[in-house]
């Protein structure tokens, strides 16, 4: 395979995505349901939803994995990932009543207002493929950060067996873009789009205004 060239701060980032997935990876193995990301610093003042979505969607991925565990154990590998209050559920089950009881206790969580279910009936992936999947994250992340035309952090990517996901509140442009660049990434063999569309005049008041130009004083 030839080797794929990242900026230097395109491998710091898949660096400290690599350290993360080692801690992960220990923490799976007690606990197969996993949430998504968190926002990381300063991200969180220019993310497209307001702050009290923020924390919904985090609540709701919490919550939703709690119940998860309650109500199917350990007997079901599944992450939930919450974007503007619309969940996507990847991972696998052992029958399709798990994988539809999956999404009833999913869609009963409080703040949840639609629910994406990408769950496959098939046995557990093994920690190498899981390992493979988050690098392949990483890389896919790696490439929306060099895109110049895109804002990085407007996007959540998700990948499962390959498969990478793609959540976020963008133009039909930058869905565009964002899946041009996913799909050249190597290790990505699909990318589903889980996007909510909005106007390139929404963006532009979602973007923070410039600061005016303070006025000069009259002498």
């Amino acid at each position: 395979m030839t080797p794929i060239l990242l900026k230097s701060g395109a491998r710091r980032f898949v660096t400290t995505l690599a350290l993360s997935v080692t801690l992960a990876s220990s923490l799976t193995a007690c606990f197969p349901v996993i949430v998504g990301g968190a926002v990381v610093g300063s991200l969180v003042a220019t993310d497209r939803r307001t702050s009290g979505t923020q924390l919904d969607d985090e609540g709701i991925e919490l919550r939703a994995a709690s119940r998860i565990r309650e109500n199917l154990g350990d007997r079901v590998h599944v992450n939930v990932n919450s974007y503007n209050r619309r969940v996507l559920l990847t991972g696998e089950v052992h029958s399709a009543q798990d994988l539809q009881l999956v999404e009833q206790v999913v869609s009963r969580v409080e703040s949840v207002q639609s629910v994406v279910n990408e769950l496959a009936v098939l046995g557990h992936t093994t920690l190498t493929q899981r390992t493979s999947d988050t690098l392949v994250t990483g890389k896919v992340k790696a490439g929306l950060v060099d895109a110049k035309d895109l804002f990085a952090n407007a996007f959540k990517v998700i990948t499962e067996r390959g498969t990478t996901y793609l959540m976020g509140r963008v133009t039909q442009r930058e869905a565009d873009r964002a899946t041009e660049v996913a799909r050249s990434t190597g290790g990505v063999q699909k990318v589903v789009r889980v996007f909510e569309i909005i106007s390139e005049d929404e963006l532009r008041n979602l973007l923070p205004q410039p600061a005016p130009n303070e006025s000069k004083k009259s002498l």
